[in-house]
């Protein structure tokens, strides 16, 4: 049956029994009274500029099994809260798990979401490290109250704006590999990070300017030009409010999703009987083939729908229609979470992520009077030199210590695009002398078919740190790209491929397809023969060689 790492510590989580505690509060008194002792200590733990809020022993469970699927269990942990002020204005928060048996010797930093504020963030990979016996913390990224998707609180805040964009997963990483040092009596030998998102953007900051926290980094669709990565939203919120005719129905996302499946795979940029685009980048896709020929209904477009459409395929352009930022790839059209239809959708009637935009102009800024080519440059002038640092930087002191970073990302991702990616890795390639010397130490690993950070229609199950797919099938260096990253960096093989796994919807433990993902630039090929559903048929190819 289907493995549910973690699902019993984030139930707990939910439902209270993981909230903040005071420094005071006792351990469970089944919880042997020596192990809560020393747990208990570290309340009193003297840091710099560092308060710690509580110290509590969480007692272990055993697995479980329910009609739900098999429930893994937990190891017993000391969970710490702590607060670092460092300068005015900057007030971070770190929370770490440290198993209190079985230590592997290892500090895993996890990342956040969206505007962060909250810790729950980085709850889903704290339980995988916990699992592997991991110390393993995650940080709100200073930003609290804010939280994932709201940001309004951070108006005016610029010492909050820079711990999110550039400093709070480096005050993570130095406070927790302190307290960790402080309960085991020794350092961590090993450190690896995983992120998502914002928590990907918070990894290649690591990799780019703090190469020393880290052995091996796991990042996976990192925010990098945080400023355009918000104009995107904005501007296809703006594009899907033109006019009452201009927002795609759900009925009209499908229709589009399909229509631009069957002409990628007309391209040779798919397989027969995939609902997904295999390379979306090669391929080119007009909305107006779906253009209503007579009545509008919901097999055709109207023009207004054919606008909405073509403008989150190009992302934002400048008057002359010049290209500003990336778009959406075909094949990314589903309106899943976070998928189109949630990109035309207000958060307390005002555009996703919007908030940004009041750090800059105020907290009574009105979305409706936006001009890009007019105002984009006042954003870049007040916030790209605090929140754009993964745009710059570079990867060679981080090499040089043999550190290891992965990259991945889902080509059907509709909040960060996926040629940002791209662009990343060839500038670095560039600076390394080509792609070869890069993946040496940098690999970058793209998902068809998949959304942000999980989710879609492609194989999405492939890393046992995220909470959104399910978890992969093993939790080896084959199928697990955290394990994957964890044997590189320690000096194993680099990974030439990962197998990703898809699951059907209607039975947890049966997979319906799985799907080899390759490192770039080289994409997974078929065969010509042996089911698609199954990834030993098919070959992971450089360009040249197809």
């Amino acid at each position: 049956m289907k493995r549910r790492h973690g699902v019993a510590i984030l139930a707990g989580v939910a439902a209270g029994w993981l909230a903040p505690a005071s420094a005071a509060e006792k351990a469970p008194a089944s919880a042997p009274g020596a192990l809560a002792a020393r747990c208990g200590s570290l309340a009193g733990l003297r840091l710099a500029d560092t308060t710690i809020a509580s110290a509590v022993l969480v007692p272990g469970k055993a697995a479980e099994t329910s009609i739900a699927g098999e429930v893994a269990g937990y190891r017993s942990f000391c969970r710490v809260v702590a607060r670092v002020r460092s300068a005015p204005g900057s007030d971070i928060g770190v929370e770490i798990w440290l198993p209190v048996d079985g230590w592997a010797g290892v500090f895993h930093g996890n990342g956040n979401g969206g505007f962060a504020g909250i810790l729950a963030g980085g709850y889903s990979g704290m339980a995988d490290g916990l699992r592997r016996g991991f110390a393993t913390a995650t940080t709100d990224a200073g930003t609290a109250p804010a939280s994932p998707l709201e940001g309004d609180a951070l108006i005016g805040q610029e010492r909050k704006w820079r711990d999110w964009g550039r400093l709070s997963t480096h005050v993570m990483t130095t406070t927790g590999k302190a307290i960790t040092k402080a309960f085991y009596g020794e350092p961590a030998k090993r450190s690896y990070y995983t992120g998502c998102s914002t928590g990907g953007q918070q990894g290649l900051i690591e990799s780019l300017y703090y190469p020393e926290d880290y052995d091996g980094i796991l990042v996976g669709a990192p925010v990098m030009n945080r400023t355009w990565g918000h104009a995107a939203v904005l501007w296809d919120y703006a594009a899907a409010h033109r006019s009452a005719e201009s927002r795609l129905s759900d009925a009209k996302l499908k229709l589009l999703n399909k229509a631009a499946v069957a002409s990628c795979w007309r391209q040779g940029h798919g397989l027969a009987g995939d609902r997904f685009v295999s390379d979306p980048m090669g391929c080119k896709f007009d909305p107006a083939i779906l253009a209503c020929k007579g009545g509008a209904s919901d097999a055709c477009l109207t023009p207004g729908e054919i606008e909405t459409a073509r403008a989150f395929y190009s992302g934002p352009t400048s008057a002359e229609g010049k290209a500003s930022y990336f778009g959406w790839l075909p094949g990314s059209e589903m309106p899943d979470t976070f998928g189109w239809a949630f990109l035309q959708k207000p958060i307390n009637e005002e555009p996703p992520f919007g908030a940004l935009f009041k750090w800059v102009f105020g907290a009574d800024w009105d979305w409706k009077s936006f001009d890009f080519d007019r105002d984009m440059p006042l954003v870049d002038k007040r916030l790209d030199a605090i929140v754009n640092d993964a745009t710059r930087g570079s990867l060679k002191a981080f090499a040089a210590r043999g550190g290891k970073l992965i990259v991945y990302h889902g080509l059907a991702d509709t909040l960060v695009a996926p040629g940002q990616s791209v662009a990343f890795y060839e500038r670095h390639a560039k600076e390394f002398g080509g792609m070869g010397k890069l993946a040496d130490n940098a690999r970058l690993f793209l998902a068809p078919g998949m959304m942000h950070c999980g989710g879609g229609a492609g194989p999405d199950s492939f890393n046992g740190t995220l909470g959104i797919p399910r978890q992969p099938p093993a939790y080896d260096a084959r199928h697990d790209i955290f394990s994957a990253l964890i044997d590189w960096a320690d000096g194993g093989k680099a990974p030439d491929e990962i197998i990703a796994t898809k699951f059907a919807s209607d039975d947890i433990g049966r997979i319906d397809m799985q799907r080899p993902l390759c490192p770039y630039p080289q994409k997974a090929v078929y065969r010509g023969w042996g089911s698609t559903s199954s990834a030993s048929n098919f070959a992971c190819t450089a360009p040249d060689a197809r």
